[in-house]
Formats: structure tokens, C-alpha cells, sequence
């Protein structure tokens, strides 16, 4: 499968300019994917949490060329600024999507996007931008072509072209969760596009919040792309990949019977050995803080205290994810407010919870 089309081409005389919204959000993997081969395929498959509050929402207008050339023709605002570093990956990006939508170049493309959380600092910023850019083509393929009136198929090849630009990022097309990656045992699944996970969970999962905690706004002194190439050559990279697989085999099961004490030890688990593979590379790096080793032990002691199932888990970067289910949210609220946004930058936390996936606005 690679989508690949030539016959998408237009009748410039006739387009009428469009343009289309799509709000996508970020998703937690609880199983991690860190490691991948050829163009963005993972080397292990991963399971993720779908969020709700942290998104971006991409507006993506088109109109027939006005000069005539080969290249992509785009102006891209991020937080309606000019983004000149953006702007060259996007329409790098879009040149390798040539032949999937040999269109693009046919058009003046403008690509508005804005984020509900800081970019770059560990809450997955690339998932949720380059799935609602990829949610955007898909859409206008549609409009342009009426290729795409199969809801299935539109969110399969939404996903595949979310990959392309983020592995991760094939991960938000789906609601409550999904999984990436071929996985023994589980029917569909492809390390080419994510699949839903929707009917495979227990009520309770779709009940779960997500407090970010945001320990550091700055970007990342290591992009989540060198640390994946770092896994190359990894000492304890194969020994990392067959963990991933058992720990999908056994969160799959969790998720089937509404396990939370099962789900929350392999979040744990998958979180800090995800920083532990950071540390274990070569060049090791660091993207946690002091005040995310501090708020970890504070969470380890509030769930000793009140036997509470409340979880942590981390991205790849220094913010602190807590995981809980909607029955305990006023315990788990007051550990927040009163133990750990004080130890966050401006005390600044997102509050967030298991979304229901993409809309078109």
C-alpha cells in the first residue's frame, strides 16, 4: 500500500478555491514506540491514549496557481506568525506526498495552524498538527475527486499520511485509543496506519483523564526524531522491542476487562524505561527535571496513602501525565492543586481526558 495516484489531477479552469478546518488532537502512548526503520515505521507497535484538550486546529485553504511550476506553492502561519523553519519541513513534507496527491502542485496552498499547548516540549505536538494536516489533504482529495466517501478507507489513508510526517501522529485519527504496529494476535493490525481500539476497551478507559502537568515549556534540547536514531544502535535495543510486544499482549488484556491496576503499572513502566533508554544511548541525554523525579514520588505516596488508581506517565519529554479514572477526579484534583502545580512552570498544568478523535470544523 502506498497510495500512490497519478490520475489526481485537476481542470484549473474550473476549481473554485476551498478551504478546510480540521481540529486533531495529541495523543499519550501508553506502550511507547522509540525506534523506527525505512520511511517512519516503528520498530516496536505501540498502544496510545486519544486526548481531548491538547489539539491543533489546521485550516488549510487552496486555489489554482497563479504561476505555473513543478514546486509546492505554500504560505504556512503558526499561531498566525510567519514560521520560516515550519514552513520549509511542511512543504518538504507535502513534496514527498507528490505522488499520493499529484494535485498539490497544481495549487496555491495556505496552511493556518494553532496549538491549545506549547510545541515541542514532550505532549506530542507533531501528532496532533500533522494529523490534522493529513486529515486536511484527505479532505480536500475528497472534495477535489470524491475518492474518499468510505469513512473507513478516509480515516485509513488519514492515518497512513499521518505517519509519513509523524510516526506518531497515525496514532489521533482514531477516538479513546489506538494501536500502531503489527502486533501477533491482533487482526488489521499494520505498522503502515494505526487501528481503532475503541470496541476493544472497557468503559472505564473511555472515563480516563489526563492531567499534563507542564514541568517545562521550553523546547527540547533532543528532538523525539535523534532519539530515535539513537535506537540504531542501541545495547538494549532488541531486548527493549520483544518488552514493548509483551507489554501490547498484556495491556490489550487490561483493556478488555477494565484492569486499571494492570494499565497503570505498564504506563509506569513503559514511561521510565522510555527515559531510561535516553539515558542508556549513545550519546546518553537527559529530558526530565528534578521536578519530574519530585512529582513522581509524590504520586507513588498519595496512591500508598489512599489506594487510589491514580497513574503516571511520561512522553518524550520532562511533563508529567496522570492518569485516573472520572470517579476519583475530586482526590485526584486536590493532589494537583495543592502538591504539584506548584512544582510546574507558572503552575501552569492542561487539564485533559480520553477524547473522542478529530473533527472537521
Amino acid at each position: 500500500m502506498d497510495y500512490v495516484n497519478p490520475k489526481l489531477i485537476l481542470e484549473t479552469a474550473d476549481l473554485e478555491p476551498g478551504s478546510i478546518t480540521w481540529k486533531s488532537p495529541s495523543n499519550l502512548a501508553i506502550v511507547k514506540y522509540w525506534g523506527k526503520h525505512g520511511t517512519q515505521l516503528p520498530k516496536n507497535p505501540s498502544i496510545s491514549l486519544t486526548l481531548e484538550n491538547a489539539q491543533t486546529q489546521t485550516t488549510l485553504t487552496y486555489r489554482s496557481k497563479e504561476v505555473a511550476g513543478p514546486e509546492i506553492s505554500l504560505e504556512f502561519l503558526f499561531q498566525e506568525e510567519p514560521q520560516p523553519v515550519f514552513a520549509e519541513k511542511i512543504a518538504k513534507f507535502l513534496t514527498s506526498l507528490l505522488p499520493v496527491f499529484p494535485f498539490l502542485q497544481q495549487l496555491d496552498l495556505s496552511i493556518h495552524s494553532e496549538n491549545s499547548f506549547p510545541h515541542s516540549a514532550g505532549i506530542a505536538s507533531s501528532a496532533s498538527s500533522m494529523s490534522a494536516l493529513a486529515l486536511c489533504l484527505c479532505s480536500m482529495e475528497d472534495n477535489l475527486f470524491h475518492t474518499l466517501s468510505d469513512d473507513e478507507e478516509f480515516d485509513r489513508k488519514a492515518s497512513y499520511i499521518s505517519r509519513l510526517g509523524s510516526g506518531s501522529a497515525c496514532r489521533s485519527i482514531y477516538p479513546y485509543m489506538s494501536l500502531w504496529g503489527q502486533q501477533s494476535g491482533v487482526d488489521g493490525s499494520s505498522d503502515l496506519f494505526a487501528i481503532p481500539m475503541e470496541e476493544e476497551i472497557d468503559p472505564i478507559f473511555k472515563t480516563l483523564h489526563d492531567d499534563i502537568l507542564i514541568i517545562s515549556k521550553k523546547e527540547k534540547a533532543v528532538s523525539s526524531s535523534q532519539g530515535h536514531a539513537l535506537m540504531d544502535h542501541h545495547p538494549f535495543a532488541e531486548a527493549r522491542f520483544n518488552q514493548a510486544r509483551q507489554n501490547i499482549h498484556f495491556l490489550i488484556e487490561a483493556l478488555k476487562s477494565g484492569d486499571l491496576e494492570t494499565f497503570g503499572r505498564i504506563a509506569e513502566s513503559e514511561a521510565l524505561t522510555l527515559h531510561a533508554l535516553m539515558m542508556a544511548s549513545n550519546p546518553g541525554f537527559f529530558l526530565i527535571h528534578p521536578n519530574t523525579i519530585t512529582m513522581i514520588e509524590k504520586v507513588r505516596q498519595f496512591r500508598a496513602e489512599t489506594t487510589l488508581p491514580v497513574f503516571f506517565s511520561l512522553d518524550a519529554g520532562p511533563n508529567l501525565h496522570l492518569l485516573y479514572p472520572e470517579s476519583i477526579i475530586h482526590d485526584v484534583r486536590l493532589l494537583v492543586e495543592t502538591e504539584l502545580a506548584p512544582l510546574c512552570e507558572d503552575q501552569y498544568w492542561l487539564p485533559d481526558w480520553a477524547g473522542e478523535g478529530p473533527e472537521q470544523l
